[in-house]
């Protein structure tokens, strides 16, 4: 029996995907990471057979990706800022948006040497990508999942880029530490907003990086909480918020600190969904 062409597997695959109402173009990209092949070199070889073995594991991770899983768990790894992370179901999938905050950051603190945590890291793609970006910052991540860190670690060892990994809650882990940039990108939906959220991201990425309590306020609360008690101390805190709560954290922030000075930033598509507070 003739092996199939790439451009044979690549139309299964979309036929498939499309008869479960699913994103097509997770196709190319599945077979494009399985492949090693960027966008120009696939269709290069859309007339050539493909291996057996590459073709089994099209299969399993197309059907992984109809029952559910997000293509970048299936990978291992996703596009953060122009680098790759590992990611699998201990760990959100980086978003897009996220490295705006990463931007701003970057824009507001020059190469100088500074004290940086990056709050509930996940991955680590934000202090990581910091790091990568500020040699001479002095990083430390901390998540309250040991597993999580684990994948921080993984990415630290990968990028070349020295942290200090800590577990444990919010700003416990360094109490008594002052740092020059805090920044965070904590769990920050509602509950209440499950059913308007891909089903892929509420059955696959971890519930306690994305749900909060309090209408997805409750991690602010705490952390403002914690950096009132002087648990632990910062110069500036940049957080992610979701596009709805730029009033509710300003408010929590402004309560704790009257004298602080709040900005909100808007991402590429125009919603709030930053918050810097100045101390």
């Amino acid at each position: 029996m003739a092996k199939r062409t790439y451009y044979e597997a690549l139309k299964w695959a979309s036929l498939f995907i499309q008869d479960n109402h699913l994103d097509q173009s997770a196709a190319k990209y599945l077979l494009q990471e399985l492949a090693h092949l960027d966008q120009t070199h696939l269709l290069l070889k859309y007339r050539e057979p493909m291996s057996d073995l590459l073709w089994d594991w099209f299969q399993v991770a197309i059907q992984q990706y109809v029952n559910g899983r997000p293509p970048q768990y299936i990978i291992g790894e996703a596009p953060f800022y122009g680098e790759q992370f590992t990611v699998n179901e201990n760990v959100l999938i980086p978003r897009q948006e996220t490295e705006e905050l990463v931007e701003w950051v970057l824009q507001e603190n020059d190469e100088q040497l500074r004290t940086v945590l990056d709050i509930g890291t996940g991955s680590g793609a934000i202090g990581l990508t910091l790091k990568k970006q500020r040699p001479k910052w002095r990083l430390t991540l901390t998540d309250l999942s040991v597993s999580a860190i684990g994948v921080a670690r993984a990415n630290a060892q990968q990028l070349g880029v020295k942290a200090e990994l800590l577990e444990g809650n919010l700003l416990l882990p360094v109490a008594g530490r002052h740092f020059d940039v805090m920044v965070s990108n904590p769990p920050y939906i509602s509950r209440d907003e499950v059913g308007e959220m891909d089903a892929d991201v509420v059955q696959s990425e971890p519930e306690m990086a994305l749900f909060a309590d309090q209408h997805g306020l409750a991690i602010y609360q705490q952390l403002a909480d914690q950096l009132q008690q002087r648990v632990a101390t910062a110069d500036a805190l940049y957080l992610e918020i979701g596009f709805q709560q730029r009033l509710s954290v300003t408010q929590i922030f402004q309560q704790h600190f009257p004298s602080a000075a709040i900005t909100t930033r808007q991402d590429i598509a125009g919603h709030d969904r930053m918050v810097q507070i100045v101390f």
